[in-house]
């Protein structure tokens, strides 16, 4: 691929796991039978940004994780982050996230109106539906595009055009077993991503 036309800017929503704690309150699935145990969304977030960019190294694609840290990193610091390399860079944030609240499938957010996120968030949608036809889709057309609009802080706060993708359900048993706490469900999602950002980078000439 020709050089990256946008840096993408990768966060993973919460905190991880420090010496077998972990550090966020609540943000976690049931606990399951053994051998599954309990999911930690914030160790799921990691789990998909550290695959993401892997995988992007190896199409060329540039990446940063703001949020490297196993700590909880407050919003305020992560959107200081971002938009501190969007100074410099031609951006695009992905907060990564798993859903809670006894639904099923995915969902992707873009702050409300019209936006250059919209775009983004549709190829997202667009791409991740072709890897998992059999998922719902959660989605909000009522104003022509599939995303649903909420102003989530680190949406809503940083410069670029940014999305925030609810990857499946950590409270719904079979989701949870099936695409959150398996190798095989990590590498689908994160194979998604990237065949989204490679549209992106490759065939969407600008964000209008």
């Amino acid at each position: 691929m020709a050089k990256s036309k946008f840096l993408w800017l990768l966060d993973s929503g919460h905190g991880g796991v420090i010496n077998g704690e972990y550090q966020t309150g609540g943000k976690r699935s049931p606990e399951f039978k053994k051998p599954w145990g309990q999911l930690f969304e914030g160790e799921f977030n990691r789990g998909i940004v550290s695959r993401v960019i892997e995988k992007a190294n190896y199409y060329g694609i540039r990446t940063v994780n703001i949020c490297p840290e196993e700590e909880d990193i407050s919003l305020s610091k992560r959107v200081l982050r971002a938009n501190d390399w969007h100074e410099k860079e031609n951006c695009i944030l992905v907060s990564v996230h798993a859903n809670a609240g006894g639904g099923s499938g995915i969902e992707i957010f873009t702050t409300p109106g019209e936006t250059k996120s919209d775009k983004i968030a549709t190829i997202f949608i667009e791409k991740m539906a072709e890897e998992f036809p059999e998922a719902r889709f959660r989605m909000d057309l009522s104003d022509g595009d599939p995303d649903k609009e909420s102003p989530f802080f680190i949406i809503r706060h940083t410069r670029m055009p940014a999305i925030l993708i609810e990857n499946f359900f950590m409270d719904n048993e079979e989701e949870c077993k099936k695409y959150l706490m398996t190798k095989e469900g990590r590498d689908r999602i994160a194979d998604s991503y990237i065949k989204a950002m490679i549209h992106i980078e490759t065939r969407t000439k600008n964000l209008r």
